[in-house]
């Protein structure tokens, strides 16, 4: 019987003699280190010594007795039993000849020197596919000396029996004599002072499998695993990968407030301490392109050879410069989930309505009520709290995220609330008039947007029931349903539902959420007042210089969501902000004119060929260059909106061209918004100058009707299947047929109405761009 066995002569065959991750570390260096995959040398104690150690004195039997008599639902119990289990082992010796061969394998790493080395464990139960066992056991960093390596090998056997490691095979139906243990002893890699972290071969929220997540931070990656630290991280594509194209599509920049670097030596994990990261270090980002692009290509490969999504941890040596695997294991939460479901929401009760207004998706939210007035006092809000104010803008969207429903008095159906709401999958009442005056704060409310068009405020936590609808197997329509999408943290989820791409992304979206700085405040630093000058700074800093972030950070949003819906296209649309939404960017109100109704004011195409603006215009041209070109995201489309006038159409296509986005090269596609009834009634001149139209009902409607459409005052007026409005529509959708160009609506409409949605497939619309709750529904009712 062998006592230890080096990683060399290790693979999966030899789990169930070296567990799970030392299995994997031998497997990795057999197979992968060829193809440049790097791991750390070692040498792993076997499952038959851990036995037979536990044979002596009939301690197996002594173990085993009192955990089948265990109670596990008495903590107390539960915490004295495992004490004892592990003080019986440590105070067990290990037989000479145990500690004899451990030694030798410990001195062979280095000419017969001691070195630093992990001592890890590694369970026969750990690392499974259907159960990963991760964090189970401990693990011991910067261990030296082979007294102090022997007894890190005992408390790793002993980490078998924590309270937690105990419950966890109970829950997962374990057998605890079935489950033996090993320890690997593996070469330290020197990362404290450099950098370290984990990576998954799929985003670990939605489990969309096309792309990975790496998480990075200062020091040793112990930081990261324990949750002691928020980290940077970043998301590479893997078919722009596999092309041999820049595929980082995002980065996150973490806090990294500590790290945990080496103590003085020992036999524990008081051999590591943890230190204050400076500033400095903080606002930059803690590795370099190149070596998140090295990763990756590793991951992809450890994947490859594994044939499933995997959670790899890693680390760079801050001697050699290296990137080292220190262990990968099947990833165990989402790439066992099988089949995606949509959600339909049904009240169950009735109570008090404390105020009605427009409904915003089709959802029911419920929590404490919280009123804020003005987003300064946003920190009053707690997470899945009830949103109750006046009415929104951009500088609230921090907020929005954390709240279970939003009520406003103020706005219709396609104000920032509403857009917002649809985009977090949050329900929302919008337009109540008096939801500040008869909502008391703190008071506990449900908000029902399962009942039509009317949004209803109960007065406390009424039941409801929610019903699940699979979206595989949909039936085929005559035409293409796509998804109305702003918000790039939703790409990944949205990406399950039935869908032929993306027919309206909005970049100011992009801009408020990932950005929140005015383009002009970007281009002129010197024209900041000092303190907004030096916010721009700071919030800059880990990129390059204050544009270079901008232009990336657009970049980064768009190429997100075109590696969601990759093949299918994704039409992007140019910033379509309104001045006073633009002034609430920081730096904003420097540049940005005061408008009456900044709605038919300095809006969409005037604003781009603008002298005051053309050059934030080219930031935007650039950043979707970059998709394009370096990225080779060519699902990619561009979309102009708000043209005024023929000229206007012609001057903007000029300027494009002169920015290096020119029609038709590289199967550049350049369409426009039709939402002015200028677009319309002159349809056939527009699209001599571009590809077709995606048609913008909201505008259309409101410039139709001649009405403000986020006042609540006219919204009973605003009304998309108004004949005059259809009429228009009916010129739009004939021009584009007779002109064999695209057409297709991304407004509000057909995700209100699906009559009208069923009138536009008829009339011949090309595809019907939806908001995501509404797309399943919809489908299903066009498909009749």
């Amino acid at each position: 019987m062998k006592n230890v066995i080096s990683f060399a002569e290790l693979s999966l065959k030899d789990l169930l003699e070296v567990g799970g991750k030392n299995a994997s570390l031998g497997e990795m260096i057999k197979h992968l280190s060829i193809v440049g995959v790097k791991v750390p040398n070692g040498f792993a104690t076997t499952v038959s010594a851990y036995q037979l150690f536990l044979s002596q004195n009939n301690l197996d039997n002594k173990i085993y007795s009192v955990l089948n008599s265990l109670n596990t639902k008495k903590l107390e119990s539960l915490k004295k039993t495992s004490e004892n289990i592990r003080q019986w082992i440590l105070s067990t010796p290990f037989s000479l000849e145990f500690e004899k061969d451990v030694i030798q394998a410990y001195t062979n790493f280095n000419d017969g020197k001691e070195i630093s080395v992990a001592v890890r464990s590694s369970a026969t139960s750990e690392d499974l596919p259907e159960a990963s066992f991760a964090g189970q056991q401990e693990s011991f960093l910067n261990i030296c000396g082979s007294k102090d390596v022997l007894l890190a090998i005992k408390k790793v056997f002993a980490s078998l029996f924590t309270e937690r490691a105990i419950m966890y095979r109970i829950h997962h139906g374990f057998d605890h004599a079935k489950v033996g243990i090993s320890a690997g002893i593996q070469r330290m890699v020197k990362c404290d002072q450099g950098v370290s972290g984990v990576m998954f071969t799929l985003d670990t929220e939605s489990g969309f499998d096309q792309v990975i997540l790496i998480n990075a931070s200062y020091g040793l990656g112990e930081a990261i695993v324990q949750g002691k630290v928020n980290p940077d991280e970043f998301c590479v594509h893997k078919p722009t990968l596999l092309k041999g194209k820049f595929a980082i599509l995002r980065r996150q920049l973490g806090e990294k407030e500590i790290k945990v670097v080496y103590s003085n030596q020992g036999d524990s994990k008081e051999s590591l301490k943890i230190i204050p990261v400076t500033k400095e270090q903080q606002i930059q980002f803690c590795i370099k392109d190149q070596d998140i692009l090295i990763l990756a290509k590793q991951a992809l490969l450890i994947e490859q050879h594994y044939g499933r999504a995997m959670d790899i941890e890693w680390a760079k040596d801050s001697v050699d410069g290296e990137l080292y695997i220190l262990q990968a294991r099947p990833e165990t939460v989402q790439s066992l989930k099988k089949e995606q479901y949509i959600k339909n929401y049904h009240i169950q009760g009735r109570s008090d309505v404390l105020t009605i207004g427009r409904s915003v998706g089709q959802k029911i939210g419920q929590g404490i009520a919280r009123i804020i007035a003005d987003p300064k006092d946003m920190h009053e809000l707690q997470t899945k709290e009830v949103l109750v104010t006046d009415m929104t803008d951009p500088d609230w969207e921090p907020i929005m995220k954390l709240a279970s429903a939003i009520v406003t008095n103020r706005g219709g159906r396609t104000c920032h609330a509403a857009i917002v709401a649809r985009e977090l999958g949050i329900p929302a009442i919008v337009g109540c008039g008096n939801a500040t005056s008869k909502i008391i704060s703190g008071q506990e409310v449900t908000v029902s947007c399962a009942e039509g068009e009317k949004g209803y405020v109960y007065d406390g936590l009424l039941k409801y029931q929610e019903e699940k609808i699979a979206v595989s197997n949909m039936p085929k329509l005559s035409i293409k349903l796509c998804i109305n999408l702003g918000n790039p943290d939703k790409a990944f989820s949205l990406q399950y539902l039935p869908n032929d791409g993306v027919g309206l992304a909005r970049m100011e979206f992009i801009i408020s959420q990932m950005i929140g700085i005015h383009p002009n405040a970007i281009l002129n630093l010197e024209k900041l007042p000092d303190a907004i000058r030096e916010e721009v700074i700071d919030k800059t800093a880990a990129y390059e210089s204050p544009k270079e972030f901008y232009i990336e950070k657009l970049r980064e949003g768009m190429s997100t969501i075109a590696a969601a819906f990759y093949p299918k296209q994704a039409i992007f649309r140019f910033s379509d902000f309104k001045s006073n939404e633009y002034a609430n960017l920081l730096g904003g109100n420097e540049f940005e004119p005061k408008e009456e109704n900044p709605m038919l004011g300095f809006r969409g195409a005037s604003r781009y060929i603008s002298d005051n603006f053309k050059n934030c215009f080219a930031l935007e041209c650039e950043a979707f260059k970059r998709v394009r070109n370096d990225m080779d995201l060519t699902n990619a489309q561009i979309m102009i909106p708000f043209v005024r006038t023929i000229t206007e159409v012609k001057n903007i296509i000029g300027l494009m061209t002169s920015y290096g986005l020119t029609r038709g090269e590289n199967d550049l596609k350049i369409y426009m918004m039709c939402e002015i009834p200028s677009n319309a009634l002159l349809a056939e001149k527009f699209l001599e100058f571009v590809d077709g139209f995606s048609i913008g009902s909201n505008d259309l409607t409101q410039l139709t009707l001649g009405l403000d459409r986020d006042s609540e005052l006219v919204a009973s007026l605003f009304d998309e299947r108004d004949d005059a409005v259809k009429l228009l529509l009916h010129y739009a959708i004939s021009a584009c047929k007779k002109a064999n160009k695209y057409v297709g609506i991304c407004g509000q409409a057909p995700s209100d109405y699906p009559e009208l949605a069923r009138w536009l497939m008829e009339e011949g619309i090309e595809s019907i761009s939806l908001n995501p709750d509404s797309i399943i529904n919809t489908w299903l009712y066009l498909a009749k």
